[in-house]
C-alpha cells in the first residue's frame, strides 16, 4: 500500500490520482471483500494488544469530500473492534467555546491517551478546508496553519502518538451517485443535506485546498495515504491493510500475567 503514501515534499495533482484504482490486488469484489475480513479480524487482535499493552496511542485522521465515506469506514474496518479502546470523534462546526480558543485546542482535547485508538471524521485539516475555501479567515491566517499542523503533529509524535492520515479520494460522479441513493431510498433520506449540493459546487475548490494539504502536511511521523474510494470494498481493503502493516510495526506483546497464577485453583 506504500504507492498511496504521499512522500514528503512532493506536491500532489489529484487528476493523477486514480479514484477508481484496485491495481494493490488482484482478484475479483468477493475476493476483496473476504480480504478485509481477514484483515480486520487481525487489527481486532492488534487493537486488544494494543489496549493490554497500554504503551502506544493511535490517532486515525479521515478526510474526504462530502459522501466520500468516512463514516462507512468506521462501520466496515472498525466493526468489530472493542469500543472500550476506540473513540470516534466528529469534527463539526466549533461552539462557542471552542471558538474561544486556538483552533486546535479541541483536537488535542480529544488527542488518544495510552492504549487508545481515536478516530477523527474530519479534523483540524478543516481549518486549512473549509476556513479556506469559504474565507472564513484572512489568507495570511490559514496560510500559516500548515506549519502550525506540522508541529503539532511533530510534538504529538515525539510524545509517542502514532499518526495515520487518509484522504478518500471519490470523483464527481461518484459522489453524485451517492448522493441521489441518500434522496431515493428512504432509508438513507435522513442522511440528506441540501448543503451538500451548495458544497459540491465548490468542488474545485476543495481539490485545490486538498492537493495543498496533502503536499505540505504530509511528513515521515504524520503521513498522508491518498485513498482510492469509488470502490468502497477495496477503500476498506486499503485503509485496513495501512492500519494492520503500522500497528504490527509497533511490535506489541501482552502483559506477562501476575506471578503465581499456575498454582491458582478456583473452586
Amino acid at each position: 500500500m506504500k504507492s498511496y503514501r504521499v512522500q514528503p515534499g512532493s506536491s500532489v495533482n489529484l487528476k493523477k490520482w486514480d479514484p477508481a484504482d484496485k491495481s494493490a490486488f488482484k482478484g475479483s469484489k468477493a475476493r476483496g471483500e473476504a480480504k478485509v475480513l481477514q484483515l480486520t479480524t487481525h487489527l481486532e487482535t492488534l487493537q486488544e494488544m494494543l489496549y493490554a499493552e497500554h504503551k502506544h496511542k493511535v490517532l486515525i485522521v479521515l478526510q474526504g469530500m462530502d459522501s466520500s465515506g468516512k463514516d462507512g469506514v468506521i462501520r466496515k474496518v472498525f466493526e468489530g473492534i472493542n469500543p472500550q479502546g476506540v473513540e470516534v470523534v466528529s469534527f463539526k462546526q466549533p461552539t462557542p467555546i471552542e471558538l474561544d480558543h486556538d483552533y486546535l485546542w479541541r483536537a488535542h482535547q480529544s488527542v488518544p491517551a495510552k492504549g487508545e485508538i481515536t478516530i477523527f471524521n474530519r479534523s483540524y485539516y478543516e481549518d486549512v478546508l473549509a476556513v479556506r475555501v469559504h474565507n472564513l479567515v484572512p489568507a495570511k491566517v490559514w496560510q500559516r496553519r500548515y506549519t502550525q499542523i506540522n508541529n503539532f503533529e511533530s510534538i504529538l509524535a515525539e510524545e509517542g502518538l502514532t499518526i495515520i492520515k487518509f484522504f478518500l479520494h471519490i470523483d464527481p460522479a461518484e459522489q453524485k451517485e451517492r448522493l441521489q441513493a441518500r434522496l431515493d431510498e428512504p432509508n438513507k433520506r435522513w442522511k440528506f443535506n441540501v448543503l451538500d449540493l451548495k458544497e459540491r459546487k465548490l468542488w474545485a475548490d476543495y481539490t485545490k485546498a486538498f492537493e495543498t494539504v496533502l503536499s505540505k502536511t504530509s511528513t515521515t511521523c504524520a503521513p498522508w495515504y491518498i485513498v482510492p474510494a469509488n470502490s468502497k470494498w477495496y477503500r476498506d481493503l486499503v485503509i485496513a491493510s495501512v492500519l494492520v502493516e503500522t500497528l504490527s510495526g509497533l511490535k506489541m506483546r501482552y502483559p506477562a500475567p501476575q506471578a503465581g497464577l499456575a498454582k491458582v485453583v478456583i473452586h
